[in-house]
């Protein structure tokens, strides 16, 4: 079962809290053992130290004191098992159980020691120690040891005795233990309040998104593309993400408003010549004619019928995939010389002209780019009668120019902006003539859908007697 945002974000978020938490209880646990290890070495180091010291100090006195000595003890007495004989001072586990008890600091209880000289005559050592020196513990060299929960230190003295202190480090255990407890007990509480925080975090993150989403369900329900949409600006990526998603369902209004127009056009321009089709056949058939008749009536049919075809071409030309685009080079002076051979065949006393011109080509769609030209030098000839028109090929940049001129009367700035929607017609354009396009208002949307296939664009520039001037703009291309 895939889990919904919510419930991800707040699992994600426990666990990084809880490796969080991990990582920083790891780093807690090593920086407090090293410090508790490194205290207890210092400490066992300098116990040591200072019990040497005494030791030494004891045996200096009792070598300076015989007196005293001999007072004690009984040089005829054999040697007793808890004394020590070293360079002829005896020393007593008492004397090391009064050491350790001096030696003792902050509460706590000082370090067991043991004295070991060597065997005089024979191998082995002879020890004497506290009550408490844990057994079997082997007489090593000088240097600090660690076994189990002992640190041993062991410290040479004169006449090659031996002293070793051995402290309990058992402290060491109890905090790991200690600390282990608390996390075994802290981590799973850290990951449960994590748990609960991320769920409340990404319930309130998530309420705009919420928003966003029923407003988007009651666009898509209602049809208003223009609704606006709850949180859209600029402050933040949600507000960002709900200024683009308003824009891009304007660019959807605007796009559907105009395929219903262009339907809606289209189906008024096509019933027209079908209605008339219609009445032609029917008023054809409905009496008996001669010969000469048929063919007049014939010939009727047939200009209906290529109006059609050609408003059926256009349509198709205005509606073209570009994935449909037959990608070639296309020589573009080629295309401005055979329009202008197009339009002088149409009209005879056209004052049609190809200007010198460079060979420029560019990569596109030799039929489309072909009929946005003719669309242009036609459309010059049929709403200019008897004017001047020039076609010329021209380079600027990296963009290949095709410029359609005239000295006709021009077009009102009123007109201008809407000159290139699909079957928009001045009133005064609207009558069929010798050009082929019969007046159906798609030749300059056709040329600037061209133009916008390719990656280019038309521009139309034009004003009351001085002329209309229309440009098609096309990325230069390789050949």
């Amino acid at each position: 079962m895939k889990l919904s945002l919510r419930s991800r974000w707040a699992l994600w978020a426990a666990l990084a809290t809880g490796l969080a938490a991990l990582l920083v209880s790891a780093g807690l646990f090593f920086a407090v053992s090293g410090l508790l290890r490194q205290a207890q070495y210092d400490r066992a180091v300098s116990a040591a130290q200072e019990a040497g010291s005494r030791v030494e100090g004891l045996i200096r006195q009792r070598r300076d004191d015989p007196l005293g000595v001999r007072d004690r003890h009984d040089d005829d007495l054999p040697l007793d098992p808890v004394q020590l004989l070293t360079g002829q001072v005896r020393v007593t586990a008492a004397d090391l159980e009064r050491i350790s008890q001096q030696t003792q600091g902050g509460g706590q209880r000082g370090p067991e020691l043991r004295l070991s000289v060597p065997v005089v005559g024979g191998a082995g050592w002879q020890s004497v120690q506290t009550g408490r020196f844990p057994a079997g513990v082997e007489v090593l060299s000088p240097g600090v040891y660690q076994q189990g929960d002992l640190l041993l230190v062991v410290r040479p003295l004169r006449g090659d005795a031996l002293l070793t202190a051995a402290l309990d480090v058992q402290v060491l255990g109890a905090a790991r233990q200690a600390f282990g407890r608390a996390l075994a007990w802290l981590l799973p509480a850290a990951l449960l309040l994590a748990l609960l925080l991320g769920w409340w975090v990404a319930g309130r993150l998530l309420r705009p998104v919420q928003a966003l989403e029923g407003a988007a369900r009651a666009i898509g329900d209602g049809g208003d593309l223009r609704r606006p949409l709850p949180g859209a600006g600029s402050s933040d990526e949600l507000a960002r993400l709900a200024l683009t998603l308003q824009q891009s369902f304007g660019r959807l209004a605007d796009s559907r408003e105009r395929e219903q127009a262009f339907l809606r056009a289209a189906a008024h321009d096509l019933r027209s010549p079908l209605a008339a089709l219609q009445a032609r056949v029917d008023g054809t058939l409905a009496h008996p004619r001669d010969t000469q008749r048929y063919q007049a009536d014939l010939r009727e049919l047939g200009r209906d019928i290529t109006r059609l075809s050609t408003l059926a071409n256009h349509l198709l030309l205005l509606a073209r995939d570009p994935s449909a685009l037959a990608w070639a080079t296309v020589p573009l002076r080629d295309l401005a010389a055979e329009a202008v051979d197009r339009a002088r065949e149409l009209d005879p006393h056209a004052d049609v002209d190809l200007l010198p011109s460079p060979a420029l080509t560019v990569r596109g769609d030799r039929v489309l780019l072909g009929q946005a030209i003719w669309n242009l030098t036609a459309n010059a000839v049929r709403h200019a009668p008897g004017a001047t028109v020039t076609v010329v090929v021209a380079r600027e940049g990296g963009w290949a120019r095709v410029t359609v001129q005239d000295d006709g009367p021009g077009v009102s700035a009123e007109v201008l902006p809407q000159l290139g929607e699909a079957f928009y017609r001045p009133s005064e354009s609207r009558s069929a003539d010798a050009s082929g396009l019969a007046g159906h208002g798609l030749g300059l949307a056709i040329a600037r859908r061209a133009a916008e296939l390719h990656g280019g664009r038309l521009d139309l520039h034009s004003a009351p007697g001085e002329g209309f001037r229309a440009e098609v703009w096309v990325p230069l291309g390789e050949g």
